[in-house]
């Protein structure tokens, strides 16, 4: 089928299976469960492997497992599972291991609740585990994006051998859209660093120790200058009506739907709104984010948490333009006609540009 009515956790796995993830392990949890349920049942149809493992410990390890040996290896996960995860995923960016990990939000923190929320940004973007490395960060907005997105994040993964995470509220986890699949499979790289158990990759040593201060301190910029590569290579952002908007809201994923309805709402009030949706969380899109700057008055910060994303659009401004922010928890959404209010009210005390 070229086009299918799904849910948006199993079209994560349907991405990760076209792009040639062969091998899943994963631990239920809600809101992700059906990622786990969906993999078991359509990973051994294409000779792939599924393990429900013991926990997401083991989860996180068997991963690093399969990708040392050259495997497309993905698992998925929510808040807490994640947080049991954060000691592999360092593991995994530094030995180089490309992988990929899906966080389907969930309120917290603690066990919190199984309804949706956005307050793993912080965790997932700057890292919740130990040293100083990255992992990509994919926000979808759609089903179709969970797909796509998903496909994009192996890719990524592999072109720079490090962990990729698809990071997305709980909204779009459960919400079924249709879904368009290209006509090809991809058919992953040769990967030379791998360990396969042949005479060709004996000598081959996957490791994230390194013990002597000069040779790790060398790994570890290593590892830093392949971020910055990235960050002016990988960046991505959707602009909604932003050519002359004077007021520009900044939102992902299911906040983002939202947003644009009431940047809609506003322009047909005759207020100059626009969107802007980081597609990458990391690399964050600040160049986009710092054109903008030179033409609008305000930005406005809409999120389910209590405010994590404004900290970087507000760090990466570094004080060129006022941010407000908007936020809401607990699994709680806010309607267009909630926000549309509160950044109205906002918005008067800003003066015209200039």
């Amino acid at each position: 089928m070229t086009r299918q009515l799904i849910k948006g956790n199993e079209a994560i796995v349907k991405g990760a299976i076209l792009a040639g993830c062969r091998a899943f392990y994963g631990y239920p949890i809600t809101p992700a469960s059906e990622i786990a349920e969906a993999a078991a049942y359509y990973l051994p149809q294409v000779g792939g492997t599924f393990l429900q493992a013991e926990s997401e410990v083991a989860a996180i390890n068997m991963v690093y497992g399969a990708s040392s040996a050259g495997v497309r290896a993905m698992t998925a996960s929510s808040g807490p599972g994640i947080s049991l995860m954060q000691e592999g995923i360092s593991y995994l960016a530094g030995a180089e291991l490309p992988c990929v990990v899906a966080d389907i939000m969930r309120g917290g923190p603690g066990l919190g609740n199984i309804a949706p929320e956005q307050a793993d940004y912080r965790q997932v973007v700057h890292g919740g585990g130990h040293g100083s490395y990255r992992t990509f960060v994919l926000a979808p907005a759609s089903v179709q994006e969970m797909f796509d997105l998903t496909w994009l994040a192996f890719q990524l993964a592999d072109d720079y051998r490090n962990p990729a995470v698809v990071l997305a509220d709980g909204y779009i986890g459960q919400m079924m859209e249709p879904v368009e699949f290209p006509a090809q499979v991809v058919r992953p790289p040769q990967k030379p660093w791998a360990v396969e158990g042949t005479a060709a990759t004996r000598r081959n040593l996957i490791t994230s120790i390194h013990l002597e201060p000069d040779t790790l301190e060398a790994h570890v910029h290593h590892l830093e200058a392949k971020y910055r590569r990235a960050e002016q290579r990988e960046a991505r952002a959707e602009l909604w009506r932003t050519e002359d908007a004077e007021i520009v809201l900044v939102g992902y994923g299911i906040v983002a739907r939202i947003l644009k309805a009431v940047v809609e709402q506003a322009r047909a009030e005759g207020l100059r709104w626009g969107l802007l949706r980081p597609i990458t969380l990391y690399p964050f899109p600040v160049a986009t984010l710092l054109e903008l700057s030179r033409q609008v008055q305000a930005f406005f910060v809409v999120e389910l948490s209590t405010g994590q994303l404004v900290d970087d659009v507000r760090l990466f401004l570094q004080g060129r333009t006022p941010v407000e922010f908007y936020g809401r928890v607990g699994g709680n959404v806010p309607t267009a006609e909630e926000v549309l209010e509160f950044i109205r009210a906002h918005a008067a005390r800003f003066e015209p540009v200039v």
